[in-house]
């Protein structure tokens, strides 16, 4: 039987697990299992909290439904925060090794503020075909790479077929992308619908998908910092950044990271 706790952020959800003892080994098909609504627990990924290979406190392993490891995920780190200062003894400051970098995360009541990696690859403005639409399409790694698509409309886009048709997109290939479609609603607040990879579906929030949304209206309009933006479970999550000439530095990512419940559940 397999210990675990489920929590969410901003209504991403996860099944979190202790491996601190390095005895746990997950396969593939058993995440995905885990992960599934159906059969399963019932989660957006799987993130284990593993001993740490350096000087952070601990290191995160974030595993999508699909049971594929993937870099980062903003709101799976959140909720690993909230978890491992649990296991810290409550401790207000937490940090962690991901496959994207070092993340320091602070408490902060019932949100979690997470100092995010560097961002890289930022570029704006590719016209792309994707489900037979053309779009202007901009991109950034946030931890994970992001398409981002600005949209007047935002409770009209067809996210299935055009986030699987970005997310596949020669142009992203060999790794594909998150496809995130958002409405500017005034100049410091968006709304945000995802297409996640790995999920290949729609989620209630991404959070490396609002902070990729938070710097490229930034970086199409001069927006200052910060932005809040919207996830479609309901929740404003609030970015902060600076840029100095064409680079980010100091983004941190703000939001609920909360406790759902615990079990046990037959691998």
């Amino acid at each position: 039987m397999l210990n675990f706790t489920k929590m969410n952020g901003a209504g991403n959800d996860f099944v979190m697990v202790d491996n601190r003892d390095g005895g746990l080994t997950l396969s593939k098909g058993q995440i995905a299992r885990l992960c599934d609504r159906h059969r399963g627990v019932g989660a957006d990924g799987l993130i284990a909290v593993e001993r740490a290979e350096n000087s952070a406190d601990f290191r995160m392993r974030y595993y999508n439904a699909d049971g594929g490891e993937a870099e980062m995920c903003g709101n799976g780190a959140r909720c690993f925060a909230r978890f491992a200062s649990r296991l810290l003894g409550a401790a207000e400051r937490v940090s962690f090794e991901t496959m994207a970098g070092v993340v320091a995360a602070q408490l902060l009541g019932d949100d979690v503020q997470l100092q995010m990696s560097a961002p890289r690859d930022l570029a704006l403005g590719a016209s792309l075909t994707a489900a037979g639409q053309e779009l202007t399409v901009h991109s950034v790694n946030t931890g994970v790479p992001h398409a981002i698509v600005v949209v007047d409309d935002l409770d009209t886009v067809d996210v299935l077929t055009l986030g699987a048709g970005l997310r596949y997109h020669d142009h992203f290939s060999p790794r594909g992308t998150n496809a995130n479609f958002i409405q500017v609603r005034t100049a410091q607040s968006l709304a945000i619908r995802t297409y996640e990879r790995g999920v290949e579906g729609e989620t209630l929030a991404c959070g490396t998908g609002v902070c990729a949304a938070a710097l490229i209206h930034h970086a199409l309009t001069g927006a200052a910092s910060p932005i809040g933006v919207e996830v479609r479970g309901g929740e404003t999550l609030e970015v902060g950044f600076e840029r100095v000439d064409d680079a980010f530095t100091n983004v941190t990512l703000t939001g609920p990271a909360d406790f759902v419940f615990e079990g046990q559940v037959a691998l």
